[in-house]
Order: structure tokens, then C-alpha cells, then sequence
């Protein structure tokens, strides 16, 4: 089998070096610098959308402290994505596909599928997964140890195999486990708008390896924070703040 090398990382390793400069935005180019530097952003999608603020690291950076910081902060799930690419080689599909392919031997999980989301077309979430080497894979530790090994397996992915890339995914990995997978849409941004889309384009436009941590923030009041406390939360920790529309306009320059 032929060394395949994954597009959407290859893409992003081609674009010249002065891109910011020519076509950047100045919030983008400090947010990408804030995630190779290993510190949080805060990345909102749409009011149209979920109207939700997610903090993102990347993936590989994360330690066990910075699991705590976030889930005292945000509260959400706490989750880390994948480019589609390395999801195809790998033989993962989405959550929502493989159910329904269980669905005519499990009868119930035809019925618990719903037939559309109220935020977006489809979910982003493949299998839930724990690093070989974790105990429960719930502690802080371990969730780390989970979400920096996917960074590092994601990084490591340009110009192997999918027979070396799936060995070395299940010798690093198993499954049930505690941190779900959210892979990417095939096309980006051009066909879903979502947080994990978002923050694969600003790691790709910033030469970073396209795999994020990502945790929704939450409110005192059981909901989504709103925007502006996100943003009052961003300006008091000195983070950076992005929004959907600034990496879309952004991305449209880059992607030509």
C-alpha cells in the first residue's frame, strides 16, 4: 500500500510564510500564536448558530493543568478533533453513521437517532476514546495524556500508510473511553461551520497541526455563556478572542 500524504496537512505546510502579512488578520495571526505558544483562545461560531464560546488549545500542548483550568472555567465537554483525512485512512466514521449501520441488528438505536440537529445538518462526533496508559481516563491526567497523545498521533500522520497509521492508532488507543473524537467535514469550512471546522482552519492557516482541544463555555444560569461574558472572561485573562465570521473571511483569502 502506498504512503499517502493527508491533503488538508500538506495544504497547510505549502502556504507561503508571509500569508498574515499579505492576507491575514492581525486577531488570527495573535490567536495562532497564542495556540503554538500552548495558551487558551476563545473561539465563538454565530449568533445564528449555537451562539457558543468555546476554549481551544492545541491538542498536543495540553497538560494536566490545563484540563482543571478548563473545565473550572468553561464546564462543557471537553473534546479534541481530527482532520476528515486521517478519520478516512483510519477507518472512523462519524457517531451518527456508525449507529446507523448497528441500527438493523440494535433496533433501538435507529430509533434514538434523531432526524436533524437544531443548530446544524449533522454532528461532528466519531468514536470516544482513551490513550493506552490511562487508568479511568477520566482524571485530569488522563484526559491530557489522551488529548496531547491524538495531537502528537495527528502530527505525526503526514506521509504514513493507513496499514502503519491504523497499528499505530490502536496500539496508542482504545475504545469505550472518555474523550470523544470530532472529526472534521470533509470540505471545512465550506460545508459546516461548526467549532471543529473552525479551529482546524485557524490551525491550518497558522502552520499548526490541525488537531484542538476544544470545551463549550457555560453559564451561572444552565445555559451557553453569552458572547459579551466570553468576551469580558477573554479581556480579564489577557486570551485571545476570535469569531466564526473573522476566521471565515479570513479563510476565503487563504483557501483560493
Amino acid at each position: 500500500m502506498s504512503c499517502l500524504l493527508l491533503p488538508s496537512m500538506a495544504l497547510s505546510r505549502n502556504r507561503p510564510e508571509d500569508f498574515w502579512k499579505e492576507h491575514g488578520n492581525d486577531r488570527l495571526e495573535e490567536a495562532a500564536a497564542e495556540l503554538r505558544a500552548g495558551r487558551p483562545i476563545l473561539l465563538f461560531d454565530d449568533p445564528g448558530r449555537e451562539g457558543e464560546t468555546d476554549i481551544v488549545m492545541l491538542a498536543e500542548k495540553v497538560r494536566s493543568e490545563d484540563v482543571r483550568e478548563m473545565r473550572a472555567i468553561a464546564g462543557g465537554l471537553l473534546c479534541v478533533t481530527t482532520p476528515y483525512e486521517i478519520a478516512l485512512q483510519l477507518g472512523l466514521g462519524y457517531q451518527h453513521d456508525l449507529l446507523r449501520e448497528l441500527a438493523p441488528s440494535h433496533a433501538i438505536l435507529g430509533d434514538l437517532l434523531p432526524e436533524s440537529l437544531p443548530y446544524d445538518r449533522r454532528s461532528s462526533f466519531g468514536l470516544w476514546v482513551n490513550a493506552r496508559g490511562t487508568f479511568t481516563g477520566v482524571t485530569d491526567a488522563d484526559r491530557a495524556l489522551t488529548i496531547s497523545s491524538i495531537g502528537r498521533f495527528v502530527r505525526e500522520a503526514p506521509g504514513t500508510s493507513p496499514a502503519i497509521l491504523r497499528k499505530r492508532f490502536c496500539e496508542g488507543f482504545h475504545v469505550p473511553g472518555h474523550v470523544p473524537l470530532l472529526h472534521a467535514a470533509t470540505g471545512l469550512l465550506s460545508e459546516r461551520k461548526g467549532h471543529t471546522e473552525l479551529s482546524t482552519a485557524i490551525a491550518q492557516m497558522g502552520n499548526l497541526t490541525p488537531s484542538l482541544a476544544l470545551m463549550e463555555m457555560l453559564g451561572d444560569d444552565g445555559r451557553a455563556l453569552p458572547r459579551e461574558g466570553a468576551q469580558r472572561e477573554a479581556r480579564n485573562r489577557g486570551w485571545a478572542f476570535v469569531e466564526g465570521r473573522q476566521v471565515l473571511q479570513t479563510w476565503s483569502r487563504w483557501s483560493v
